[in-house]
């Protein structure tokens, strides 16, 4: 073995030995999940069994708690219904603006991305009250579609800063290319804009997304039947009682609902960086 391909090995194994360590901080959490879902209650609560491996026989009871027990399965809907509609309201609002604000020599139109973006940093509680009066003024207070009018508020102009920054990164000649073929403003954003910031609407897109997987505050507040929570709220509310806490059907659900997103991430990891790249350097 000559010396070059000794410094190649040794390469590679430095560069190995430095990810290691975050592939098991980002694998483990994944890991103990899976481990403590399948796990008996005596193996969970047994202080004296090794915590990282099965002591005893592998079991499903957490999850049939959780199957049949709970709302799980309503609460997977509500949630999956919710997220749709989110990403839809979020894109059909914050493409358009972000279109204008970067394309149209609007006046102020820096600063207007600047105040949307400024929006998003406002902390949650302090728009709780307000919220709440249009949530009870609309009659949608105890229903997941009082979330589909208040999410927005956070998604809206958070994707539309980012898309200005996007839509600023494309080449004005290639839209001028497509008004000299004869597309209006509106065709030459569908036909040429839209497939070319495709990186940019999937980032927008999972952001609306994983805001309405994760959010709680305003989920436990706004909505209080069993069957029109959230997944998130719903799994806290019925899985902890007090100082009980069901362990095993938590990790399965947490489990269940985090590996679809994590799935998703990776599907599109390269339009994700893409994305973030282009949007950055504008």
């Amino acid at each position: 073995m000559n010396a070059r391909v000794l410094r190649q090995l040794g390469r590679h194994a430095l560069i190995y030995a430095g990810l290691a360590p975050f592939v098991v901080i980002a694998v483990f959490p994944v890991y103990w999940m899976a481990i403590a879902a399948f796990k008996q209650d005596a193996d969970l609560y047994r202080t004296g069994n090794f915590p990282l491996w099965f002591n005893l026989e592998p079991t499903l009871d957490h999850f049939r708690l959780l199957f049949t027990r709970t709302y799980f399965t309503t609460w997977l809907v509500n949630t999956t219904l919710l997220a749709i509609c989110l990403v839809v309201i979020t894109l059909v609002a914050a493409v358009p603006a972000g279109y204008a604000l970067a394309r149209m020599r609007l006046p102020g139109a820096e600063n207007l991305g600047i105040a949307l973006f400024m929006t998003y940093l406002v902390p949650p509680i302090i728009l709780f009250l307000p919220l709440a009066r249009v949530v009870g003024t609309l009659g949608l207070f105890d229903s997941w579609w009082a979330l589909v009018v208040v999410y927005p508020t956070f998604t809206i102009p958070f994707c539309t800063w980012f898309l200005i920054g996007f839509f600023k990164t494309l080449p004005r000649e290639i839209e001028e290319a497509a008004w000299v073929d004869g597309c209006g403003v509106v065709g030459g954003v569908l036909r040429v804009v839209l497939p070319l910031t495709r990186p940019g609407l999937l980032i927008a897109a999972i952001f609306a997304f994983t805001l309405a997987m994760q959010e709680f505050l305003y989920g436990v507040v706004y909505v209080s039947p069993r069957d029109e929570k959230t997944v998130t709220v719903g799994v806290a509310t019925a899985l902890i009682r007090g100082d009980i806490y069901y362990w095993g059907s938590l990790m399965g659900a947490a489990l269940i609902v985090g590996l679809p997103i994590a799935l998703l991430y990776n599907a599109f990891l390269d339009h994700f960086i893409r994305g973030l790249t282009a949007s950055g350097s504008s």
